[in-house]
């Protein structure tokens, strides 16, 4: 039998080693970023055309390369940061695996051009699939410029795996975020398809935060700093009213690496605890740096994920340290037995000789039981009145009942109703059933989350928000695929401006929400005019802005825990947001449309989370709980 193993071509191997490093656009661009921060650049442009599809284009005023380096630095393994195995241990640089540039020239057309500050001429080269074309002297700026044109264009189902232009555009933003919030002392610019997007100079971290998610965040910053043997600690958490239901605001980077460890944001959300609900997740940008030989960076070929020699001592400073800038910032409450810090602020620094006593007037002669002279009464009251006769009454004992104590029995009066004029609210699906028959039309409200009704067999309770936000999504469910969903014109338009992140997210569902009922329109840079809302939403005491926020949050925290349809979790995300919430007072009609709605519905009996929307009590149950 003839041998089979045999050893593959450069091309392929590299097309395989691609897969690994370079998954989407986005991977792409978070290697030339970090490359030319590695070049000690100090400016660097980011330019996207079609969502990096068409060209990735990196323009920085770093070191530069040679010649022998430039055609070096596309070979695999290449790399100008480790020497030797020890080096690994001692890793400072973004890069070292030298596989990055090898990787993207086997999977697209790449020109680079570059020169060296001492150099007076650059050098320019041509790729195709791992192929040298081209490689020549050419006028070049300082630094390095790096174009990756057709992605994926020798692999075509690698290419058509690839997710929609908003899709994979969202996915770039979050590498430039990081890079950019990694490294503040280098100005960075972003620019897609024409449009600048962002534009950051060097600035302190606090700035650079501000800068990209945009001003208001500047009061939502609370700063943490820790310096130990172990590991320095700095950085930035967020206050927990601003807390949100996705985690993208969640920031961790490692000697200036971001990386994602589960376990160390456990012990930031532990210093949360009972300051945040189970599914509210809180801000945090926060930087450790640590000795390199006491960490493995090299364990994933993205190098987002790193070993610790000792990582329960970094949980425990890291966990203290957060609850102790909250602390610090009378965000969780704290007790001082010599000073209450609640009372600090009124405190007065004056002298005590210049601080004067309260003092009071009063009339000596003043009796609350002198009876009122005739002349003083007001004329409108009569004797007979219960202003007039209440305090006569209840001074002496006798005398006349007050009026308006009279036919006090009658609070107590059940009305006795026809049952023929009961409504007829069968829950679908059991017709003929006993415990679901008619349901009056007097209805009750427990606390003010939960109707009560009687029915043929007993009780039934009905979740008021639960109710409310599945009969909101079959609605919107129903307007998403006819595409009639109605509008009411909003009397001034609202605009609101969001994070270039949802704001590529939003575009990408422009269409179905306007089949909602909201009338949107772009308008500038990150923002969007609401002209009008859905008629279903007219009611709510919502303002539009804070609406189409929690819209866009919504909707990516139901795609990232559920995996859901793009409409299903849009719709789920407006039914929560616009439903009433437990707590609002309803009114018997309001109680009558809510239960007739919900029994309308195509599934009544559970909410859109899968949880019980109706509890019925039958008459045996609660005469067990009377022992009878």
């Amino acid at each position: 039998m003839s041998d089979i193993i045999k050893l593959l071509p450069d091309s392929v191997a590299n097309q395989i080693a691609a897969g690994e490093v370079v998954q989407r656009p986005a991977s792409a661009v978070k290697e030339l970023l970090e490359n030319a921060i590695d070049a000690g650049a100090n400016k660097i442009q980011l330019i996207v055309k079609d969502a990096g599809k068409a060209l990735i284009q990196v323009i920085d005023n770093g070191c530069g390369m040679s010649v022998t380096d430039a055609r070096m630095c596309f070979e695999r393994h290449a790399t100008s940061k480790v020497r030797k195995a020890e080096d690994l241990f001692a890793i400072r640089t973004m890069g070292f695996r030298g596989e990055a540039m090898a990787s993207i020239a086997a999977i697209a057309q790449v020109e680079m051009k570059t020169r060296k500050h001492e150099d007076e001429i650059g050098t320019l080269i041509e790729i195709e699939g791992a192929t040298f074309i081209k490689q020549e002297p050419v006028a070049s700026a300082e630094g390095t410029s790096i174009s990756i044109k057709n992605l994926f264009y020798n692999t075509p189902a690698r290419r058509n795996f690839l997710k929609s232009n908003p899709a994979e555009m969202r996915h770039i933003i979050d590498e430039f975020q990081r890079v950019a919030m990694a490294s503040p002392g280098i100005a960075f610019s972003l620019h897609h398809d024409g449009v600048e997007i962002y534009r950051l100079p060097a600035s302190a971290l606090k700035q650079r935060i501000v800068h990209l998610f945009g001003n208001n965040y500047n009061e939502r910053l609370i700063p943490v700093e820790e310096e130990t043997s172990i590991i320095n600690l700095k950085g930035f958490i967020g206050k927990p009213e601003f807390a949100k239901k996705t985690r993208g605001e969640q920031f961790f980077f490692v000697n200036n690496r971001f990386i994602k460890d589960a376990y160390l944001n456990h012990a930031v959300n532990r210093a949360y605890e009972e300051l945040l609900p189970d599914d509210n997740f809180p801000l945090y940008v926060l930087f450790i740096d640590i000795d390199p030989s006491k960490i493995d960076v090299n364990v994933h070929p993205t190098k987002t994920e790193i070993k610790y020699l000792d990582e329960k001592s970094i949980y425990a400073i890291l966990h203290s340290a957060v609850k102790r800038s909250l602390g610090r910032f009378n965000i969780s409450p704290t007790i001082d037995f010599d000073q209450e810090t609640g009372f600090s602020s009124m405190i007065t620094h004056k002298a005590p000789e210049e601080i004067v006593p309260p003092s009071i007037s009063f009339n000596p002669d003043f009796n609350p039981f002198a009876a009122d002279k005739p002349a003083a009464r007001d004329s409108s009251y009569s004797q007979d009145s219960s202003y007039a006769s209440f305090p006569k009454s209840y001074g002496s004992g006798g005398g006349k009942m007050p009026t308006s104590t009279k036919n006090w029995g009658s609070l107590y009066e059940i009305a006795n109703h026809n049952p023929a004029q009961q409504s007829s609210l069968d829950l679908p699906g059991n017709e003929g059933d006993d415990q679901f028959v008619p349901v009056q039309k007097q209805l009750m409200q427990l606390h003010n989350r939960y109707i009560i009704s009687q029915i043929k067999s007993g009780l039934m309770l009905i979740d008021q928000q639960s109710a409310h936000e599945r009969v909101l999504y079959e609605r919107f469910i129903l307007h998403l695929e006819d595409r009639k969903g109605a509008s009411q014109q909003s009397l001034f338009p609202q605009t609101v401006t969001l994070s270039p992140n949802d704001y590529e997210l939003a575009k990408s569902l422009l269409d179905d929400i306007k089949s909602l009922g909201f009338e949107v329109r772009e308008f500038g840079k990150n923002t969007l005019v609401i002209e009008g809302i859905p008629v279903d939403l007219g009611s709510s005491n919502i303002n539009e802005t804070q609406l189409f926020e929690h819209l866009i949050e919504g909707f990516k925290n139901s795609q990232q825990e559920l995996k859901l349809d793009k409409r299903d979790a849009l719709a789920r995300s407006m039914a929560r947001n616009s439903a009433i919430k437990s707590g609002t007072v309803l009114g018997q009609a309001e109680m009558n449309m809510l239960i007739e709605q919900l029994f309308a519905c195509k599934t009544p009996n559970f909410s859109i989370s899968g949880k019980p929307v109706i509890q019925t009590i039958g008459l045996t149950e609660l005469d067990k709980k009377f022992d009878k």
